[in-house]
């Protein structure tokens, strides 16, 4: 059995060894051991109200977001025409700009670097052009930064509104499934608050993700789609994980009226903390890697795209996992009758410890165990309250 090394004081109660059951939160520890080993010195269930005041309020400026700003969409989406230029000498972002600007009579609705070294290009976003004015462009921009930029150099490639409406409309469909699989599998998998509460926490992602992107104006690509995909699923992996902890943890939690619902739940949060962090760096940094490969060094835009919208979703959907899905849980839980009377229960039952009574007999009761278990029956009935520690469970 696992130990627990604090620094109580000498006239405190002596530490027992017990079960879950007799668990309490070890806060001697520091924060890293605490943070490891999962003592339950972490109140999340407790301050569930906070955490859903600060989830709302996340809500709030993600859809405020969406509402007012909207999302910069690719030209996938949208439609329109793309012109790639290679960056020579005096080719810049501002001077191609001005060059279109000046060609066209309007300004393009985009102009961005990609790329490094050799393949950097200068890549410009407009509305579809006519074969007149791509003739127009081009010429001015050999004109102006000629002659080592020629025809040839200048690449035009149109994506019609028609196309971008599909890939919206496959875009929807499939996130529309995803959903629906997740649904019917978290219906199956977990009791009916557990699926509701696992909901809550992907449409929280969903939102939160789109909010993020629509804040700091990334583009919505195809990419942004796929990895939207992806990070569902790993935020759905999560909530498996911490799910899983505390329906062990509450499998016989009616059966003693030494801890709550609610504890046993925050004790489950403690115990997958550690892993849930360990995970999320795990994740992060090779997409960080990705990012710094893809954007710094090779200048690949669609890497980028796949790169943030992962990086978003992975540290939302921890948060989602954590501070949302698992109190949300024991929120709808304690909405059930036997909760609410099991909770009465012990609160009764510490109220009749703090002022002396026996409680054994009334334990043994709850139980439905005989009054003498392996003639330990004098000594439960005369032994005096024990203090519990942050110890953990042994198997029975």
């Amino acid at each position: 059995m696992t130990t627990t090394n604090d620094t109580r004081d000498a006239s405190a109660p002596t530490p027992a060894t017990g079960s879950d059951a007799d668990f309490v939160a070890d806060t001697n520890r520091s924060f890293l051991s605490r943070l490891y080993t999962g003592t339950g010195a972490f109140e999340i269930v407790g301050r569930r109200r906070m955490w859903y005041l600060v989830s709302l309020v996340i809500v709030i400026i993600c859809v405020a977001s969406i509402a007012i700003r909207g999302f910069s969409f690719g030209i996938e989406f949208e439609g329109g025409t793309q012109i790639s230029i290679p960056v020579t000498q005096g080719v810049t972002s501002q001077s191609v700009e001005d060059v279109t600007t000046k060609a066209l009579g309007s300004a393009p609705e985009a102009v961005q670097t990609a790329g490094s070294g050799a393949s950097q290009t200068v890549q410009v976003r407009t509305d579809t052009l006519t074969p007149q004015q791509a003739s127009a462009v081009t010429a001015a921009l050999t004109d102006r930064f000629g002659p080592e930029l020629t025809n040839q150099d200048v690449s035009i490639s149109e994506v019609s509104s028609t196309w971008g409406k599909e890939i919206t409309e496959k875009m929807l469909i499939a996130l529309a499934v995803f959903l629906v699989i997740v649904f019917v599998y978290i219906a199956i998998r977990f009791d009916r608050e557990m699926s509701v509460a696992a909901l809550a926490s992907l449409l929280f992602d969903i939102v939160c993700t789109a909010g993020i992107y629509s804040l700091v104006g990334f583009e919505v690509t195809p990419a942004t789609v796929i990895g939207l995909l992806t990070i569902l699923g790993f935020s759905l992996y999560d909530t498996v994980v911490v799910f899983d902890k505390v329906g062990e943890n509450t499998r016989s939690v009616l059966q003693t009226t030494r801890r709550t619902y609610a504890e046993q739940a925050n004790l489950a949060i403690n115990q997958t903390l550690m892993r849930s962090i360990n995970t999320t760096v795990i994740s992060v940094l090779p997409i960080i890697a990705l990012m710094v490969i893809a954007v710094w060094l090779l200048g690949v835009g669609t890497l980028k795209d796949l790169g943030l919208i992962q990086l978003v979703g992975v540290v939302v959907g921890t948060y989602s996992s954590i501070f949302l899905a698992a109190p949300l849980l024991v929120t709808l839980k304690e909405r059930r009758s036997e909760i609410k009377r099991h909770t009465a229960r012990v609160l009764q039952r510490r109220e009749a410890v703090d002022s002396g009574e026996d409680v054994a007999s009334t334990e043994r009761s709850v139980r439905g165990r005989p009054s003498a278990r392996h003639g330990r029956s004098e000594l439960e009935a005369g032994e005096q309250p024990q203090t519990p520690t942050g110890k953990r469970r042994r198997s029975r």
